[in-house]
């Protein structure tokens, strides 16, 4: 009915405002996904693989455990032999500090001594004396083979045949002669003249070492793109664990390529880019007055954006299966809110996103949109505890059966399914009940109000209405038989009945405040008497203002507010206008002292109550109650605000305004009924 030019064409603030949107989310998104590939998934021995069936992405070898790798370096350095130089000059310097020091004998022996210990000391330089520490070390192992670099040459010895600096000095006395006038020779400190010839080449050694040691091979095997890991269910064995861990450790090597990650950045943001690109177009094109109510766009892309956090959190601790996270939430909170459609595409879009944290996303994406398509079939309206359980029931069979036929596919017998799938997907359905109060926490956050919130209201031993029973027993009336009224039109039209049975049990609450000057209220006695016609019309106009203000004193949604404000529209308090007009016929008359505030209704739903509240209200003044007179009552009232462009602002058709009149006739015939003449008895 709205007669006002919309363009459909953007202008550059929509452009700039939709394009922030998406920027912001696609970098919180991204933010949030993993940028290094790793495998976040939990692997047991002897366990059953609990994820979906594992195939190579990439050739990738098949590194041993270490355990095996620290065996053969053990068996490798079996064979290991330190280089030592042989250093000729040691000998020569201690032999000759020797004879030089003693070059007069030694007192209390013979002279020949001093060439039998200068002999003796050759001898064990020629062996070899090697530094404590490394003799000590070496000693331990009997079997430990050193190889001496003597100028060109080198030689392979046994640790056995050469001497620390103590066992030099033990091996000096082994001779009869020297060790019968040991306790002389003691005080000639005979260890001065015994130092290290062996000196340790590290060089050498180490070279020799990382050459036993790159012989070692760290792969066993190579598994290559494509091939068959591992199937859910299946008991991970010694070798399917060690190809897994071998798939991890190469995988955390290629995160180590930062060109690589730069690449995989880019990917992410492009493929989140298409998806929320594709999403707002979405709304553009077929929900484009969400964009008019930030608080829809809020919660939309708020709903994405913390399941893909909430699933990068869970991807990161393994250890919880990511079926336990409620997916199934998003279409309902969008589906009670909003509509289907937009509930669908919603869904579907934050579950293709987080299945790219997944190493196999095809399963995940099937089982969750035929969840999220079980929640919104089965979820049309929430207006009952009970409709939440029976649709979390509906959802976990869904999800169990499709899971079930992909075990079917892949297992070879029945009693292979892995039964521990099945048990994340019950713990799902049980979160989904948490939904109900988060709606609550929905509806205060981002401003919506729910069937629920609309049912409780609609309860007339609330305050407010009870007190209107009370104090204005006609309005309370009156408002009951509008919203019966307005939610026939609504359930007609296929309106939101609900909403237009609550809008309409508020509309006339401010006439609280002086409920003896409305007509339905009075008894006999009639204020407006006393009153001039425009003293009168500001009473009467003043109930909307005052009804606004208690729905803000009693804190009612805004949507029930709306209702109070346009049920009126910006018409005349026309009694007493047109009385006015009458008796001043000669004068100006400022329109605006007749007028309500408004504005007029904007919504399908404002529109019935419109209808019905005006329909209602004037099929009592009546005189007799005809099919005729209802049919012109109602017919000459509503064309009337549609000539005088109550509906311009309103998405309502002619049809459904010709629907409307026809449940009014019908419904008031059914009200103000005629009964028959009961027969006098003759007597």
């Amino acid at each position: 009915m709205s007669s006002t030019f919309q363009k459909d064409e953007l202008t550059w603030r929509d452009i700039l405002i939709r394009s922030a949107i998406v920027i912001i989310t696609v970098i919180v998104v991204v933010w949030a996904l993993p940028h290094d590939n790793i495998s976040y998934f939990y692997v047991e021995e002897g366990k059953p693989w609990k994820y979906a069936d594992f195939t190579a992405p990439f050739d990738f070898p098949i590194y041993k455990s270490e355990k095996a790798i620290n065996e053969e370096r053990d068996s490798a350095m079996r064979n290991y032999e330190p280089y030592y130089n042989y250093n000729k000059d040691t000998e020569l310097r201690m032999v000759n500090k020797f004879n030089t020091d003693y070059a007069d004998g030694i007192p209390g022996l013979p002279k020949s001594f001093i060439v039998i210990i200068s002999n003796r000391l050759h001898s064990l330089y020629q062996q070899g004396i090697m530094e404590q520490e490394e003799y000590n070390k070496l000693h331990k192992d009997t079997t430990q083979m050193i190889r001496v670099v003597n100028g060109k040459e080198a030689a392979s010895i046994s640790i056995l045949e050469v001497y620390s600096a103590k066992s030099a000095y033990e091996q000096l006395f082994t001779e009869d002669q020297l060790l019968m006038f040991r306790p002389i020779l003691q005080k000639c400190n005979l260890n001065a003249y015994i130092m290290p010839n062996l000196i340790y080449d590290r060089e050498r050694s180490e070279t020799s070492r990382n050459d036993l040691l790159s012989g070692i091979a760290l792969a066993s095997g190579l598994v290559q793109k494509g091939q068959k890991i591992v199937d859910r269910g299946e008991i991970v064995t010694e070798k399917t664990y060690r190809i897994i861990e071998s798939y991890k450790r190469e995988n955390e090597l290629r995160n180590d390529d930062v060109a690589q990650n730069q690449i995989s950045l880019l990917g992410q943001i492009l493929y989140v880019t298409i998806l929320m690109v594709c999403f707002t177009l979405y709304l553009t094109l077929y929900r484009k007055d969400y964009f008019e109510k930030p608080r829809s766009i809020a919660m939309l892309y708020t709903l994405i954006i913390f399941f893909v956090l909430l699933t990068a959190l869970f991807m990161r601790n393994t250890f919880i299966h990511i079926y336990i996270i409620p997916y199934a939430m998003v279409p309902i909170f969008v589906r009670v809110f909003m509509d289907s459609r937009t509930a669908f595409m919603t869904h579907t879009i934050m579950v293709l996103i987080c299945a790219t944290m997944l190493q196999h996303p095809y399963e995940f994406i099937v089982v969750e949109l035929i969840a999220g398509l079980a929640a919104i079939t089965s979820l049309r309206e929430l207006s009952q505890r009970s409709q939440l359980f029976k649709s979390a029931i509906i959802i976990t069979i869904a999800s169990m059966v499709v899971n079930l036929a992909f075990d079917w596919m892949k297992a070879d017998a029945v009693t292979q399914i892995e039964l521990s799938t099945y048990n994340y997907l019950i713990a799902n359905g049980i979160a989904l009940l948490f939904a109900y109060p988060l709606l609550y926490l929905i509806e205060k956050t981002f401003g919506f109000t729910s069937d629920i919130t609309l049912i409780e209201l609609s309860n007339t031993n609330s305050e407010l209405l009870r007190q209107m029973s009370e104090v204005a027993p006609g309005t309370f009336n009156h408002s009951i038989q509008v919203a019966n009224l307005a939610g026939e039109i609504a359930n007609k039209i296929g309106a939101k009945a609900q909403l237009v049975r609550t809008g309409a049990l508020y509309h006339d609450i401010g006439k609280l405040a002086n409920p003896i000057y409305y007509t339905e209220n009075q008894s006999g006695i009639d204020p407006h008497e006393t009153l001039t016609d425009i003293e009168s019309a500001q009473i009467i106009i003043s109930h909307v203002t005052e009804g606004l203000k208690m729905a803000d004193k009693y804190n009612l949604p805004k949507v029930i507010r709306d209702f109070i404000a346009t049920h009126h529209g910006q018409g005349k308090a026309k009694f007493f206008y047109i009385r006015y007009k009458n008796e001043h016929p000669d004068e100006p008359v400022d329109d605006l002292l007749f007028t309500y505030p408004g504005p007029n209704p904007f919504t399908r739903e404002q529109a019935c109550l419109m209808m019905a509240d005006t329909v209602e209200a004037a099929s009592r003044s009546l005189p007799d109650y005809t099919e005729q007179s209802i049919r012109s009552l109602v017919e000459r009232l509503i064309d009337t605000q549609v000539s005088e462009g109550y509906f311009r602002e309103c998405p309502i058709t002619f049809r459904d305004i010709q629907y409307a009149k026809t449940v009014l006739i019908e419904k008031l015939k059914t009200i103000y009924h005629t009964r028959i003449s009961y027969p006098s008895e003759k007597k």
